[in-house]
């Protein structure tokens, strides 16, 4: 009778503490074994922390030298519009400049890139407890669809005058302009004008996004990359 009692008041001790945390009961094997329960407050931290690391990877890895130009995905190439300026100017003795604009082109979306980790880092810390567990709940991508909502417009603004200066310091204006003047001088071709400003920062997003949602997968998959306790405590939790 005193066991029966006993193992009662235990299990009932326990439901309170799952009703408490707003945990399943599928989690109560957890508590009864003495596994702290993950509370509302403990899972925003977790998953603000592992966005946190995982945007400022992002933004470190991409902001290097080579970050765009070293990786076959990201790389920036010329824009479809140059793709016959390319061929002439190849033709015309001209490849060196050819490949010299694409590098100068990428070297400036990795300064921009920098730029990225600050804009983040907001969007984190207005992040709503809503907005977290939506997250934490949702598909393998669902933290860089946030960012992609919340920061997409802020990031271009940013990446804007940077990229105008990076392309300045680099030589992309008088590379592009050298191109384009000798092409457009060619009789009977239509004369070519791109935005390679907005061109380098959509590019750039682009980037930013697909390294971002692979920092994300590896955090939700790989238990070797959750570098903290606490990353290890939530993430590792919701993967029993």
């Amino acid at each position: 009778m005193r066991r029966f009692l006993s193992n009662t008041l235990l299990i009932a001790g326990a439901l309170a503490l799952s009703s408490c945390a707003n945990l399943p009961l599928a989690d109560l094997s957890n508590i009864m074994r003495g596994d702290a329960p993950l509370t509302e407050e403990k899972v925003a931290r977790g998953l603000r922390e592992a966005l946190s690391i995982g945007t400022q990877r992002t933004s470190s890895s991409l902001s290097t030298d080579g970050g765009f130009s070293a990786n076959s995905l990201l790389r920036i190439a010329l824009p479809e519009e140059l793709t016959t300026v390319s061929s002439r100017s190849r033709t015309l003795g001209l490849g060196g400049e050819v490949d010299k604009f694409e590098t100068q082109m990428n070297r400036a979306a990795e300064l921009a890139a920098g730029e990225a980790f600050d804009v983040f880092s907001s969007a984190i810390t207005g992040m709503s407890l809503r907005d977290a567990f939506s997250i934490l709940n949702g598909p393998p991508n669902a933290a860089t669809a946030y960012f992609k909502q919340e920061t997409s417009a802020e990031l271009a603004s940013r990446f804007e005058p940077v990229v105008q200066s990076a392309m300045e310091k680099v030589g992309v204006y008088t590379v592009y302009t050298e191109l384009v003047s000798r092409y457009n001088a060619i009789p009977l071709v239509r004369p070519v004008n791109v935005d390679l400003e907005a061109y380098i920062v959509d590019r750039t997003l682009y980037g930013m996004f697909s390294v971002l949602e692979q920092e994300e997968l590896k955090i939700r998959e790989d238990p070797m990359a959750r570098t903290t306790e606490l990353l290890k405590s939530v993430f590792g939790r919701k993967a029993q």
